[in-house]
């Protein structure tokens, strides 16, 4: 393999790391967000559930928009459990289901935090042997 060549795969390999790095970041991003709403509707669900029954609410319409309402049942809360799949459970159960999710998006978090760290590691090696091969080639020209 010519200088050239290796030089040319290096630049390839510097793209790909950055292309994933990227994605990771898109990724991470998705997490944090994730984490955030999962946050604050276990601490509207706390806040709401130790109160009596009539609370007053703004409740989200879309759009940026709300309306006054008031929650008749705090104890009782329709959850997602997933595919569209909606069951009743009690607010400390829902709180202890978000505490699992936040733990597991968290965890998943540090994953893509350690995968990012990793390829930051090894784009800096191929970048300091690209820039090595270009100097060695610049000496020689």
């Amino acid at each position: 393999m010519t200088k050239e060549e290796e030089l040319q795969k290096y630049m390839a390999l510097i793209e790909q790391y950055k292309e994933q790095l990227n994605s990771l970041d898109v990724q991470f991003s998705y997490l944090q967000n994730a984490i955030m709403d999962q946050t604050k509707a276990k601490m509207t669900l706390e806040h709401l559930s130790k109160g009596d029954t009539g609370v007053d609410v703004l409740l989200p319409i879309g759009g940026g928009a709300f309306i006054d309402a008031t929650a008749k049942k705090t104890t009782k809360v329709l959850f997602d459990v997933g595919d569209g799949i909606v069951i009743e459970k009690t607010s400390d159960d829902v709180i202890d289901t978000m505490d699992k999710r936040i733990k597991s998006l968290q965890q998943t978090e540090e994953k893509i935090s350690n995968m990012v760290q990793k390829l930051q590691t090894e784009a800096a090696e191929v970048t300091d042997k690209a820039q090595g091969l270009m100097s060695g080639m610049s000496l020689e020209g």
